[in-house]
């Protein structure tokens, strides 16, 4: 027996419950490989990028567990995490190309005694470690994720013609 039909609106909620589960994987994903096989550790405002990625994956993985009906808003809700990454990519990359002033205050990680603290990499916000045709990797994640979030709040949204 063939499949019913479906809509198109819940062919693209499909879609979008995809994107908004591999779209962020994939960025956390070449965050790693940067880190542990390029060996260009994060500074915090990248850390400050994962995060939503991190609360996206998880929303998206919950839009797969409930129906149609649940899944559109949680979809939305991973769009709009992806899309905040993508806001602190934005303003990481304006720090790194010094249009305006990044953080004022040093970051360490947990208790440290101070031969920790001191034997630790300084890590710069201010200052790009890779780029890609003059795009630094925290100004892809905010290309990658602000369309991304862009593209998948439209499938999300949009309705049967």
């Amino acid at each position: 027996m063939l499949a019913p039909p479906r809509d198109a609106s819940t062919v693209r909620l499909k879609q979008a419950r995809l994107l908004a589960l591999l779209v962020p994987a994939a960025l956390i994903g070449g965050a790693y490989l940067f880190q542990y096989v390029g060996g260009l550790p994060p500074c915090e405002m990248c850390w400050w990028q994962r995060y939503p990625h991190f609360a996206a994956i998880l929303i998206a993985l919950a839009s797969f567990a409930v129906g149609p009906a649940k899944a559109r808003p949680l979809v939305l809700l991973a769009a709009l995490a992806i899309a905040i990454s993508g806001g602190i990519g934005v303003f990481h990359a304006g720090v790194e190309q010094k249009w305006w002033e990044g953080l004022t205050t040093c970051t360490a990680g947990g208790a440290m005694t101070l031969d920790e603290l001191m034997n630790q990499p300084l890590i710069r916000c201010d200052q790009i470690p890779w780029s890609l045709f003059g795009i630094s990797i925290a100004g892809w994640n905010a290309i990658v994720s602000l369309t991304s979030a862009a593209v998948i709040a439209v499938l999300a949204l949009r309705k049967s013609a």
